[in-house]
Order: C-alpha cells, then sequence, then structure tokens
C-alpha cells in the first residue's frame, strides 16, 4: 500500500516508495527515538525503534534534524504524565518536512521548519499539526531555529504580554543562563529596562553581560532578595521572572517593588515548597502564571506572528541565542543529567 506519509501527490521520503514497484518491496526504515516507559531520572532513557509517525490531514511530517531539549522535558521525564507507554518526551524541534497531508496550503516537501507539540521531540520523525509550525528562515541555521519558540516566545509573553514591562523599569531575571533567562535579558534590555539577573555562579553573570545584563546576582554566595533590593535603590525590581519556583519564587514575590509583578513560568527546583501568597497584599504585589502552550491555543493569532518575527531577528543578528553543546540522540540521557548539572550555559541539543 502507499508510504503513509505521503500525501497530496508529494514525493515519498528517502528510503521509502509512494507505491509498490513490481519486483521490488516498498521499505521504510525504522524510527530511532528517545522513549522511557517510566519516569525518573536520566538513565530511563532507552533508545528503540519507534512506529513511524503517520501524516494526518491538516498536518505536516517532519525528519528531525535537531531537537532543543526545554525545561518542560526534564520535568515530564523526572515525574510527570506520560501520554503513552514507551513514551516519547519533547516540546520543540526542527527539520525539513518530509509529507504535507491534505488541506494544508502553506507548507512543502523539503521546507525547512521549526515546531512545537506537547510530545515526540526526541525522535528521528514527528507529525504534528502544520499549524504548530514556524518556516525557518533562509540564512537561519537549523540548530539556531530549534532553539527559538518556546524559549524566546515565552520570554515575550513574561515581559510584555503579562509582566507590562516599560522603559526605564526594573526588571530580575531568575535562572538568567537558561535559554529562557537569556532571551529574557536581550529583549528587556531591548525594551529599554534596567536588567538583574541570578545565575549559580561569577563566570556565567560575566557571560551575561553579553547579552545585556546590567547587575548579577550569584544566588549560591549573594541572598538575592537584598541584592536585588540594594541594586533597585531599596525599592525592588519593578518585575520578577520566575522559572525556578518554590522558595525561589517566594523569593520574588519578596523583593518586588511595592506594586511589583511576579510571573511565574516554571518549576524548575522541583521543590514542593508552596510559596506564602499573603506577602502579596501589603504591597499590592501580583502573581501571574505563564504558560505559552496555552496562548498558541486560545491567542494563535497574536503569539505565532510574534515567535516567527524573533526567528528572523535571530537570522538578522539582533537576537543571539547560544548553543552550548550538542548530542546524539541516542544519548538522550546524557545530555538530560548535563542539563540537570547546572553546567550549561544556553542551549543543549539533540541530533538525530
Amino acid at each position: 500500500m502507499p508510504d503513509p506519509r505521503v500525501a497530496d501527490g508529494q514525493a515519498a521520503p528517502d528510503g521509502a516508495c509512494a507505491a509498490p514497484t513490481r519486483g521490488r518491496r516498498c521499505r521504510i526504515p525504522p524510527v530511532k527515538a528517545a522513549v522511557y516507559y517510566q519516569t525518573g531520572s536520566p538513565d530511563v532513557f532507552r533508545y528503540e525503534d519507534v512506529p513511524d509517525p503517520v501524516c494526518e490531514p491538516g498536518g505536516v511530517l517532519i525528519d528531525v534534524q535537531a531537537v532543543s531539549i526545554e525545561g518542560g522535558d526534564t520535568l515530564n521525564r523526572f515525574g510527570g504524565e506520560m501520554a503513552s507507554r514507551p513514551h516519547i518526551v519533547g516540546y520543540q524541534c526542527a527539520g525539513v518536512i518530509a509529507a504535507v497531508g491534505t488541506g494544508v496550503a502553506d507548507r512543502f516537501v523539503g521546507q525547512r521548519v521549526v515546531c512545537t507539540g506537547m510530545n515526540g521531540s526526541h525522535a528521528e520523525r514527528r507529525a504534528l499539526p502544520a499549524a504548530a509550525t514556524w518556516v525557518i528562515p533562509e540564512d537561519l541555521a537549523t540548530e539556531l531555529a530549534a532553539c527559538v519558540p518556546i524559549p524566546v516566545g515565552t520570554a515575550d509573553d513574561c515581559l510584555f504580554e503579562f509582566g507590562h514591562l516599560q522603559r526605564g523599569e526594573s526588571v530580575l531575571i531568575q535562572a538568567g543562563a537558561s535559554g529562557l533567562g537569556m532571551a529574557a535579558i536581550q529583549l528587556a534590555k531591548r525594551a529599554g529596562a534596567t536588567v538583574l539577573a541570578t545565575a549559580s555562579s561569577g563566570a556565567k553573570l560575566a557571560r551575561l553581560t553579553e547579552f545585556g545584563l546590567d547587575h548579577g546576582i550569584n544566588y549560591v554566595e549573594t541572598d538575592f532578595i537584598a541584592a536585588a533590593r540594594e541594586l533597585t535603590g531599596g525599592r525592588g525590581p519593578d518585575l520578577v521572572v520566575d522559572s525556578v519556583g518554590g522558595r525561589t519564587l517566594q523569593g520574588s514575590m519578596e523583593c518586588a517593588a511595592y506594586r511589583g509583578r511576579i510571573i511565574s513560568v516554571g518549576q524548575a527546583g522541583r521543590e514542593a515548597f508552596k510559596p506564602d501568597l499573603s506577602l502579596l497584599r501589603p504591597a499590592n504585589k501580583t502573581l501571574t502564571g505563564v504558560f505559552l502552550g496555552a496562548e498558541l491555543v486560545f491567542h494563535r493569532e497574536r503569539v505565532h506572528p510574534m515567535i516567527q518575527g524573533h526567528l528572523q531577528a535571530v537570522a538578522d543578528g539582533d537576537l543571539r541565542i547560544e548553543i552550548d553543546r550538542t548530542f546524539p540522540l541516542s544519548r538522550a540521557a546524557d545530555a538530560h543529567a548535563y542539563i540537570e548539572s547546572r553546567a550549561a550555559f544556553g542551549r543543549v541539543l539533540l541530533i538525530p
């Protein structure tokens, strides 16, 4: 029967054929993926053959060339919900379209795209709705494009759509050396804010000055609450972007200025500690949760072009993406362990 990955008369992917040919069997190579059967430490990963994903109507099939490991990926592997067993984790990846489903008019076979979804990135191929893809600008490397939508889109929403950052204000960015942190530093600086950020070492903070950091706080050696207040003349920052959660989030609430805004955008610290929300009331502070995935569903008309613009900004050199290390897809366990060691400065990629 015809290759299920081929639709609308498009050419079959390499190693497959669109229809059986007399005297020759149609062979589709197995798809490799980094999977797990239970959550836990990085060593739960297995590198196995998985069923070839099917290109559905309205969708595309992508030959994955680069996987950007997101914070949500490590959290899911550690203890999140599994959509299936084995489970293929992963939000974000980039590659080349191998097939286009019926009803898709603005994507074509051979086109480079970056995509997001709730799972499935840690694999050689991925099928998902065409609406969940962005075209990669011609002069942008696929590996860099793979790092853009979630970290940069989330940073933009944290700062502006929900954080309401204005020129002349101050912002504290927790975990400044993360992908989200580096993007937020650059976007906030470009918007005319005074930028503070935390990191685990002086070396990381020194490097972050290249991205626009004004004041760095080594949270290992310094009480970041006191430091943030001192660096803002005793007021505290107008906005705090917190991807760590737990006790760090409580500290973010404490150090924010009168009527300060605190954005909670993750739980990277994996603490069960619940911050005391009563800290908000005396100084009329606000706490807002941000999840880019929901905005992509309910306000795609705003978010999709915003992310496409950031891809172009990276291509134009106006926005910098830092890739720390790449690992083969077969070494997903090593890549996750490296991220959790907190040694990384920037993005960590898997290459199928």
